[in-house]
């Protein structure tokens, strides 16, 4: 029997490449141009750790995305990164909020840009998302929501729009199985950005 790919996912903005030169976690096999060659989701992005890409590497990392058509988005690790990232022509934000004032004043400062902000690993830190503005993104992924009591979401199924996302960091880790599995038992509805689909999950 011949092997034929498999059907995209919806989305995957949540994604790491080698232009995350300080994260321990990435392999160096995961390069853009493998998360292109295998572009397992349709609406399909780069997230790399905003303290990596300051700077001159900010222009390669872009262009480098652009060229093989993936959105450009980075990864935004709390308040004290945001004046600097709110600065940069991102097309969308992952952002780590902690439970502080400051951090959830800096969601609000993101969220002033006019760009989606994805609320990442609000379980792992905590996050309190009552606090969260409600423009805000929140996601649910495959790297940590296992991790988690996550039946803690359910309250916010109303409140907020949802993305899945992998936080690939290996290219073993491109998928969204568990982080699916989860969505569906909370019947969420997921949103998927940069188009006008979204595609509901029963209730």
């Amino acid at each position: 029997m011949s092997v034929e790919p498999v059907a995209r996912l919806p989305q995957d903005l949540h994604i790491h490449t080698v232009y995350s030169t300080g994260d321990s976690a990435v392999r160096p096999e995961q390069t853009v141009e493998l998360v292109t060659r295998i572009r397992h989701a349709d609406v399909l992005g780069v997230s790399d750790h905003f303290e990596y890409i300051l700077g001159e590497t900010f222009e390669r990392y872009s262009r480098d995305l652009r060229s093989h058509e993936l959105y450009v988005g980075t990864e935004v690790d709390g308040w004290q990164w945001v004046e600097r990232a709110v600065e940069t022509p991102v097309d969308y934000y992952v952002y780590h909020c902690r439970d502080t004032a400051a951090d959830y004043s800096a969601a609000e400062r993101l969220a002033e840009t006019g760009r989606p902000v994805i609320i990442a690993h609000p379980l792992v830190f905590p996050t309190d998302l009552d606090r969260v503005p409600e423009v805000c993104l929140v996601e649910i992924n495959n790297r940590y929501i296992w991790r988690s009591d996550w039946r803690r979401l359910s309250p916010y199924v109303e409140r907020f729009r949802f993305v899945i996302g992998s936080d690939a960091h290996q290219p073993n880790w491109l998928g969204q199985n568990v982080a699916r599995t989860v969505a569906a038992e909370l019947g969420i509805e997921e949103t998927v950005l940069f188009g006008e689909t979204v595609l509901s999950r029963s209730r």
